[in-house]
C-alpha cells in the first residue's frame, strides 16, 4: 500500500495527458454544423420551395428524415467510446446527451412517417398509403423493422421502465439500437432524393455512415480486442470487505501501462460461464499504477452478484477506462471527497493518487449502518500516513431530499457541509454515490461556496 500510494501519483501525471480545453467545445460546433449542413442540403434540393407550394407535408417529412437520421448517426458516434470523445465529456454527460438525441431522433422519424405518408396519400386512406409504401418503396420493409426495434430500446429507455428492470436486461436491449439504425437508414440511400440528389449529398452522409460504423468497429471491437490481448486480465483473488460488498482484485501482463486514472472505471466481463457475454461497469476501488487492480461491487443484480463465487484464474475482459471523475486538472487545493455506499470506490482510488498535502483531504463517508462502512484498514492507513480526515456519517435516509442521514437532515445541508469541511470554499470536490444523493451533495457544495467547475459527480445511473 505504501509502495504504491507513493509512486502512483508522479507516474500517472507523466503518462497521461490532460484533455485539451478546446476538444468539448470543438465536438459541440462539430454536431451543431451537422444539423446545418442538413438543413443546407434539404433547402438546396428545393425544401424551401415545396414547403410553400402546396407540398408541404412531403417537405416537412424529407426535413424531419433528414434530422432523424442525422441525430441517430450522432448517438452512434455519443456511444462508440471514441476516446477523444470520452475525454472531453466523461460518461455522465454523454449518457445525458445519447438519451436526449436518442428521444429526439425517435419523434423526428415517428413525425417523418406521418407526414410523408400524408404527403403521399393525397386525401386518400392514410393506412393503405403507408401500407404500400413499406412493401413497395425500397428498404422500407427494412425501415419498418428497424422502427420497430428502435421503438422497443425508447420504451425499456423511460425512466420509470428502467427501474423495473435489471441493468443486464436493459443493457441487453439496448443493444437492439444498433440493428435498428442498421435497418432504419439503409432505405434513404436508395429512394431518398435528399441522399442522393447532389454529389454533395452523397459525400455527406456516406462520410458519416462510414465515420459511425468505423468508430463503432475500432473503438467498441477493435480497441477492446488490443487490449485485452495485451494485458490479459485474469481473477487473482476475492475478498468480502462489508455486507454485501465484495472485492476482487485482479492480476495480468503490463498494467502499469494501462492508461487509466484513478477514478475511471470500465466495462467488465468475467468469462466464467453463463451471463459472460454481459458487461458491467465496475470502477477501480484501488490506485491504478502498479501490477494489480481491484474492484468492489455490490451484490445488486446478476451481474455483480456472482462476483463473490469467482475463482482465482477466471479470465476477464475490459473495456474503457472511461469517466471523467479523475484529478487530471487537480492543481494541489484542499479536496473534500463525498462517498455514498458503494461510492467509496472510485473515491478511494483516487485518495492515492491525488498529490494532496498531508492533512488536505476530507472524506465524507455516507451509509446506513457502521457494518455497511468498508475498508477500515485502508482508511485508518491515509488518516495516520496522509493526514486525511474520515469522517463516517451513517443512518437510515432523511425524509427531504438531503446528502445527510436522518437524524442529521435538521440541519441545512449547506451548513452542515461547512462545519464538517470548513475549507470547502477552496476545495477540489469529488462526488459518488445513488444519483439523487450526489445530485443534494453538489447543490451543498456549490451552496457552500465551492467554483461549480471544481465539483465533480460520478453517478450510478443507467
Amino acid at each position: 500500500m505504501t509502495t504504491m500510494t507513493a509512486t502512483a501519483v508522479p507516474d500517472v501525471h507523466r503518462r497521461l495527458r490532460a484533455t485539451p480545453r478546446w476538444w468539448p467545445g470543438a465536438g459541440a460546433t462539430a454536431a451543431g454544423l451537422s444539423l446545418l449542413i442538413v438543413t443546407a442540403l434539404w433547402v438546396s434540393n428545393g425544401g424551401i420551395t415545396d414547403l410553400t407550394s402546396g407540398d408541404a407535408f412531403t417537405a416537412i417529412g424529407r426535413l424531419t428524415g433528414l434530422y432523424a437520421s442525422d441525430l441517430l448517426l450522432l448517438q452512434v458516434l455519443l456511444m462508440a467510446r471514441i476516446p477523444l470523445v470520452e475525454k472531453s465529456f466523461g460518461q455522465d454527460r454523454l449518457a445525458r446527451w445519447h438519451r436526449w438525441t436518442g428521444f429526439s431522433s425517435f419523434w423526428l422519424m415517428m413525425l417523418h412517417i406521418v407526414t410523408i405518408t400524408t404527403g403521399y396519400a393525397v386525401g386518400g386512406n392514410w393506412f393503405a398509403e403507408l401500407w404500400n409504401l413499406i412493401l413497395t418503396y425500397p428498404g422500407m420493409l427494412l425501415a419498418a423493422a428497424g422502427t420497430v426495434a428502435l421503438l422497443m430500446v425508447v420504451v425499456t429507455s423511460i425512466r420509470a421502465a428502467r427501474r423495473r428492470m435489471r441493468y443486464e436486461s436493459w443493457h441487453l436491449l439496448h443493444l437492439y439500437a444498433y440493428l435498428g439504425v442498421g435497418l432504419a437508414l439503409p432505405h434513404q440511400i436508395w429512394a431518398g432524393e435528399d441522399f442522393t440528389g447532389t454529389a454533395w449529398a452523397r459525400a455527406y452522409w456516406w462520410t458519416l455512415y462510414l465515420a459511425a460504423a468505423g468508430a463503432v468497429i475500432a473503438y467498441r471491437i477493435g480497441l477492446p480486442l488490443l487490449r485485452n490481448r495485451r494485458h490479459r486480465l485474469t481473477v487473482s483473488h476475492v475478498v468480502a470487505e462489508a455486507p454485501g460488498l465484495t472485492s476482487v482484485h485482479l492480476s495480468g501482463e503490463k498494467l502499469a501501462e494501462l492508461p487509466v486514472r484513478a477514478g475511471q472505471f470500465f466495462h467488465w466481463r468475467f468469462l466464467d460461464g453463463r451471463g459472460w457475454s454481459r458487461a458491467n461497469p465496475f470502477s477501480l476501488s484501488s490506485t491504478p499504477g502498479g501490477d494489480m487492480l481491484r474492484i468492489t461491487v455490490k451484490n445488486q443484480g446478476d451481474g455483480s452478484s456472482r462476483m463473490a463465487s469467482l475463482k482465482p484464474g477466471t479470465r476477464v475482459l475490459i473495456e474503457g477506462p472511461f469517466g471523467k471523475l479523475t484529478g487530471e486538472d487537480y492543481s494541489g487545493e484542499p479536496v473534500v471527497l463525498m462517498a455514498c455506499g458503494v461510492g467509496i470506490t472510485p473515491l478511494l482510488s483516487l485518495l492515492g493518487e491525488l498529490p494532496y498535502r498531508d492533512g488536505g483531504a476530507t472524506l465524507i463517508y455516507r451509509a446506513r449502518t457502521a457494518d455497511e462502512l468498508a475498508f477500515r484498514g485502508e482508511l485508518e492507513w491515509y488518516e495516520s500516513r496522509r493526514g486525511v480526515r474520515v469522517v463516517p456519517l451513517t443512518g437510515p435516509r432523511a425524509r427531504r431530499t438531503s446528502w445527510l442521514p436522518a437524524e442529521l437532515a435538521g440541519n441545512g445541508d449547506a451548513d452542515a457541509l461547512r462545519r464538517v469541511a470548513p475549507d470547502i470554499a477552496d476545495s477540489r470536490v469529488y462526488i459518488c454515490g445513488p444519483e439523487e444523493w450526489a445530485a443534494a451533495a453538489r447543490a451543498a457544495a456549490i451552496e457552500a461556496g465551492a467554483r461549480p467547475d471544481r465539483v465533480h459527480t460520478e453517478l450510478f445511473a443507467w
